[in-house]
């Protein structure tokens, strides 16, 4: 039995907030569906009120929901999307409609499960974890408002993800490739064997382009059950893609049709990837209806993937970008090659404590000028002391910088580059990468400073005085001459209740 309280009613969504970290963490991953099937069937099984389009994979998940979602609203169905983890505020992991609940709304999708909460967990050997508690609000939340179809995806893995207790008409497979390896497996064939558990008996599974290995799993699994798979490169694929100004144009090869001229104002390869794959997936979910051009343009057109090698700054240019294991790195330098001509970039890079570090590294360090090592606010980060050592392995002392703050190792970077003439597109720009939630308090901090904002606060540095550092890195060797005094915003990060 679980000795947790029974929970009260949340007044404010940083009450609701401080209840869900007081949870099993939702990266604890436990073989059992038993207390999300406990709490959906208290709340009469929510999850049965609309069909589901169910996705999981490495990378790219996130980005090819909020496409699916933009397609399916662009042929007016009602849309419930719920996509973890979220980049600045909690509230984004639920939408409707494509937009993200409100705090009101949110609170009040909390108290409509709260109630039922310690009755399950009563019950159970363990408590409602965090996650669990979260895909209950969202199933409750689309079956209240009521959603025709919800864009559903995986929190962690795949068949015993809390989401996998409903039955996806259409099941996605992103790219798979090591992340969590130390709750999923070390390989990625061990990998796809938990996440090929969202194709169900009968269903529909479209799936990116895998490595040999990874498709044979998948292509066991989806025989076992009796699915049927649709794969990129043979059932839909890119035909042809063109960097333009503000993302690509694409020619897309989808089920039933050919679309051209297609824009969407994402950059790289992997978006153009994500697109076919959304395309193809809501056309699983349709049937033999055939969508007309005009929609399939206007729903991409109007594609959109905070933290996703997003432009929030200019002069120099700064970038934010969400990847966080080494199959992300390699999309987001791929793309940056691709789509910009920078003549130098500034890395500004913190981690978790559970990633795999120096493979991140790695990938960025022939794309880098200099690298500023950082760490987010959160418990989980990896103290930039550590980080700066395996910088400094790879990258040499004369291009690391440790600055622990993360708003003072953003001035820093944008110093760096003004310093070193980044003043236009084709100049310097700054990279603030290596997890989801570095890149969205970067974008928390640079908030209202778009790309149309145009000035944008001088940098300043704060170099490290931790001896433990100075015996891999001097700071002082950091040429701060032409750095400003002022901060980049005032907002600190630190102590922050909205979510990761």
């Amino acid at each position: 039995m679980s000795e947790t309280p029974s929970p009260r009613l949340a007044a404010t969504i940083e009450e609701v907030w401080e209840a869900l970290q007081s949870r099993w963490p939702e990266t604890r991953l436990e073989p059992s569906l038993d207390r999300i099937r406990a709490l959906l069937e208290i709340l009469g099984d929510p999850q049965s009120a609309f069909r589901i389009i169910q996705l999981t994979g490495t990378n790219g998940k996130t980005s090819t929901s909020r496409m699916i979602d933009t397609l399916l609203r662009s042929l007016d169905l009602r849309t419930g999307r719920f996509t973890s983890p979220h980049v600045e505020r909690i509230n984004e992991r639920i939408a409707v409609d494509g937009e993200s609940l409100t705090d009101e709304e949110f609170v009040a999708a909390f108290n409509d499960v709260a109630h039922y909460l310690g009755m399950v967990d009563d019950d159970q050997p363990h408590p409602l974890s965090f996650f669990e508690t979260m895909v209950g609000m969202a199933y409750a939340k689309f079956a209240e408002a009521p959603v025709d179809v919800a864009v559903v995806e995986v929190g962690l893995g795949g068949g015993w993800d809390a989401t996998n207790v409903a039955d996806a008409d259409v099941a996605v497979l992103t790219p798979i490739a090591v992340d969590h390896a130390k709750y999923l497996g070390e390989t990625p064939v061990a990998i796809a064997r938990e996440k090929s558990g969202i194709i169900k008996p009968g269903a529909v599974a479209v799936v990116s382009e895998q490595s040999v290995d990874v498709a044979a799993v998948i292509d066991q699994h989806a025989a076992e059950v009796g699915a049927r798979l649709l794969w990129e490169g043979t059932d839909f694929a890119v035909v042809s893609r063109t960097p333009a100004v503000g993302g690509q144009i694409l020619t897309l090869r989808g089920l039933r049709a050919t679309y051209e001229d297609v824009f969407l104002p994402l950059y790289g390869a992997h978006q153009a990837q994500n697109a076919a794959t959304a395309l193809a997936a809501v056309e699983a979910f349709l049937g033999e209806t055939v969508l007309a051009d005009e929609v399939v343009r206007d729903a991409f057109a109007k594609a959109d993937s905070p933290a996703r090698l997003e432009i929030v700054r200019a002069s120099p240019t700064v970038l934010l970008d969400a990847a966080h294991n080494p199959a992300g790195a390699e999309a987001t330098v791929e793309a940056l090659e691709d789509s910009f001509s920078f003549s130098g970039v500034v890395g500004v890079i913190g981690v978790m404590a559970d990633k795999d570090a120096d493979g991140l590294l790695a990938v960025f360090e022939p794309h880098l000028e200099h690298l500023v090592v950082t760490q987010n606010s959160t418990e989980r980060a990896l103290p930039a002391v550590e980080l700066g050592k395996a910088a400094v392995e790879l990258y040499g002392e004369d291009r690391v910088s440790v600055v622990p703050r993360l708003a003072d190792a953003i001035d820093a970077a944008i110093g760096l580059s003004e310093s070193s003439g980044g003043g236009s597109i084709s100049e310097g720009a700054v990279l603030v990468t290596g997890s989801v939630v570095t890149a969205g308090e970067a974008r928390t901090l640079l908030g209202g400073r778009g790309e149309a904002a145009g000035a944008a606060p001088t940098a300043r540095v704060v170099p490290t005085t931790d001896p433990e550092l100075a015996a891999y890195l001097d700071t002082d060797d950091l040429d701060t001459s032409d750095l400003g005094t002022d901060d980049l915003g005032a907002d600190d990060t630190e102590g922050r209740t909205d979510g990761q």
